[in-house]
């Protein structure tokens, strides 16, 4: 029994149980909630204990992911355990710093969990199916879950209006989808030895620029419309440029490391921007 104990604690302190393995998918997250933040114009002693609740929920798929690997036989049943018990600390991690927000008044935020539950349990099928890898369709699902910290943080922060939280959410969601579209075609330009022809490139490309292109078009509309700082559309507009030179200029023989870090910093350029674009319009 004593060896046992030690050897759980010796594998509860492993960090590939606690943390996810997808570092760029944080900006997925942290982006939405500083545009949310931005959006409201101020800051609140909500806004802490949400962003501690929304990074222990994100970080709660790790190793929930683990315990159904090891239930459906993906992993020994030695790792469910100390997996299960990072599930139950960020729980209840959770549970704690939400409760006060919900009895405080802030009772919506319940809603914008049902799309996240959705998505999140039929991850968790397709990883007991064995079939979650290159799903790009539920990567963007899971983005624009992510995304849901947009809302959550511009009411939490003070603002009033939910079509502005939901267009907050559109914005983090659909920026998402359009970059995980354009790495995973950066992802299949890497595999060739040389450039294809110029043809090519642009009809591989066809889809990430579609993306891009519909996200620049519809900021535009709002901030014609809506009346919006013109600093949304040049956020769009950076993020099509990096799409169409990475269309241009293929990522032949590059490292999947270096592609995730140029997303990234493409992602933070943009939540920087789109921030901007609220505080100061």
């Amino acid at each position: 029994m004593e060896a046992g104990s030690k050897s759980f604690i010796s594998a509860f302190w492993r960090k590939h149980y606690a943390l996810p393995v997808e570092h760029g998918a944080w900006v997925w997250l942290l982006g939405p909630f500083a545009l949310g933040v931005a959006a409201a114009g101020r800051l609140t002693a909500g806004l802490l204990p949400l962003l501690g609740a929304a990074l222990a929920v994100f970080v709660l798929r790790q190793p929930v992911t683990i315990a159904v690997k090891a239930v459906s036989g993906r992993r020994t049943r030695q790792q469910f355990w100390p997996a299960l018990a990072w599930a139950v600390v960020y729980t209840l991690i959770a549970t704690a710093l939400l409760s006060p927000l919900l009895l405080g008044g802030q009772g919506r935020l319940l809603w914008l969990g049902v799309p996240g539950l959705l998505v999140f349990g039929w991850h968790l099928r397709l990883v007991q199916q064995r079939r979650e890898r290159r799903r790009p369709g539920v990567e963007i699902l899971a983005a624009g879950a992510l995304a849901l910290s947009a809302p959550a943080a511009y009411w939490v922060a003070g603002g009033a209006s939910n079509w502005i939280g939901l267009l907050l959410w559109g914005i983090g969601g659909f920026q998402a989808a359009a970059s995980i579209v354009h790495v995973y075609l950066r992802l299949e330009q890497r595999q060739r030895s040389e450039p294809p022809p110029l043809r090519t490139r642009l009809a591989e490309g066809t889809r990430s620029l579609a993306y891009h292109g519909f996200n620049l078009g519809a900021s535009l509309m709002l901030a014609t419309v809506l009346g919006l700082s013109w600093l949304l559309p040049m956020a769009f507009l950076l993020t099509g440029l990096d799409a169409l030179d990475g269309v241009l200029r293929p990522a032949t023989g590059a490292r999947p490391a270096a592609i995730g870090m140029r997303q990234l910093l493409a992602s933070a350029g943009f939540f920087t921007l789109a921030s901007a674009a609220f505080l100061l319009g």
